[in-house]
């Protein structure tokens, strides 16, 4: 680890870093939120159900988890940033390929490709970030990583809504390709090699590395708390613009500003979050974030027909729950690898990430169910299941964050 990372003060470098992962993960994270509010368009456009849509955010979710965890035992054997170089052109093409897709089935087969690769750029990144930031900086860091999720709300998914608006649902993912290329050479010129964790000693057989990361007692209770926190985070992903639109009252050319509003306030919201987590305690952050995500599910998923202005104060308190809950606890559970398996951990913990969201969007797309009139029905019930891994997860980050040592704690 650099001198300047173990102080409380990032170099020049490491902003670098950090802006580039951000942008990286802006379009990583845009590629899958665009389904959910191309949904009200691509529904009747390709005359699917809901069951059937949920069919087609999940096979890139199942297909990126997969992936990440067959590549988690050689994740430790290369230079990250080869690793990073290599995965995001794999997923540069698969998002070409769901541009130029003609059916529905074209489309779902474009996902599975794009998901194989762009299921383990996420890995990487997160082992990018543990390497190069101390524990103390990375709830800041994460904090600026994560506003890229923001970000593709405020830029990303209006402009992409416009574009498909103008020029059909295909036109997103062109805007994605373009924006990923430049990202990949940024990449390519600005980033330095990330290798010290070769020199350390590790398993040379990859399935017995990845067998040991799977099996280490420490390792298990993060994974376990990674794949419920991500089930419940993406359970009502999928229909939000469905809701948005059929249920909330909100036409389809009002819907962008619903994106927009919370985009920006989610921006400024990140790196507080980040911020809060160094200064008063990863674990009291994430349990605050826990409250305020129970108390706003419960409210959003029982709405009527609602003015805009209420539409938005509530969408923006939810994500604000949501990110006080998600920059903590990927903090605490970098925590926990060592850092010759640091690799692998974050590889099969990317991948509970993926598996646990595909699982999601079709646990929901089975219990919601369209009415003709357009509206959807049962969303309470998705609600209820949410809350109930908020509790739980809860308890799982209070254990690993009793496994931290005292020393690194704020």
């Amino acid at each position: 680890m650099t001198p300047s990372a173990k102080e409380n003060t990032l170099s020049g470098y490491q902003w670098l870093v950090v802006g580039v992962l951000a942008f990286l993960q802006f379009s990583i994270i845009l590629d899958f939120m665009v389904m959910s509010p191309l949904g009200a368009m691509l529904m009747p456009a390709l005359q699917i159900t809901p069951s059937q849509f949920g069919l087609v955010v999940s096979a890139y979710a199942f297909s990126a988890g997969l992936s990440a965890i067959a590549a988690a035992g050689f994740a430790d054997r290369f230079d990250r940033k080869k690793l990073l170089l290599f995965f995001y052109a794999g997923f540069i093409c698969g998002t070409l390929f769901c541009a130029l897709a003609p059916t529905f089935h074209a489309l779902l087969l474009a996902r599975i490709v794009t998901g194989m690769f762009g299921g383990v750029i996420g890995s990487i990144v997160l082992a990018i970030t543990t390497d190069l930031f101390s524990f103390q900086l990375r709830g800041r860091v994460m904090g600026v990583v994560q506003t890229a999720f923001a970000a593709s709300q405020v830029l990303g998914l209006p402009i992409g809504l416009y574009f498909a608006n103008a020029w059909g649902w295909h036109a997103p993912f062109v805007m994605i390709v373009l924006v990923s290329i430049v990202v990949w050479g940024i990449i390519l010129i600005s980033i330095r090699p990330i290798d010290a964790h070769l020199s350390l000693p590790t398993e040379s057989n990859p399935f017995l590395h990845l067998r040991s990361t799977l099996t280490n007692p420490r390792y298990v209770l993060a994974f376990a708390a990674t794949g419920l926190l991500t089930l419940g985070g993406y359970l009502l992903m999928p229909f939000g613009s469905a809701f948005t639109v059929n249920n909330l009252g909100i036409d389809m050319q009002h819907l962008p500003i619903v994106y927009l509003v919370t985009g920006i306030c989610a921006i400024a919201v990140g790196p507080l979050v980040g911020r809060a987590s160094d200064s008063y305690g990863k674990f009291n952050v994430f349990a605050c974030g826990a409250l305020l995500t129970i108390v706003m599910v419960l409210i959003y998923t029982n709405l009527g027909t609602t003015p805009l202005p209420w539409v938005l104060v509530v969408n923006v308190l939810l994500f604000t729950g949501i990110f006080s809950r998600v920059i903590p606890a990927q903090a605490l559970v970098s925590a926990i690898p060592e850092p010759s398996s640091r690799g692998a951990f974050m590889a099969v913990n990317s991948s509970l990430q993926q598996l646990a969201g595909g699982l999601a969007s079709v646990l929901a797309g089975l219990i919601v169910v369209q009415e003709s009139s357009g509206k959807l029905v049962h969303f309470d019930r998705v609600g209820l299941i949410l809350v109930t891994t908020v509790l739980i997860t809860v308890g799982m980050m209070y254990l690993i964050h009793r496994r931290v040592p005292e020393a690194v704690r704020p």
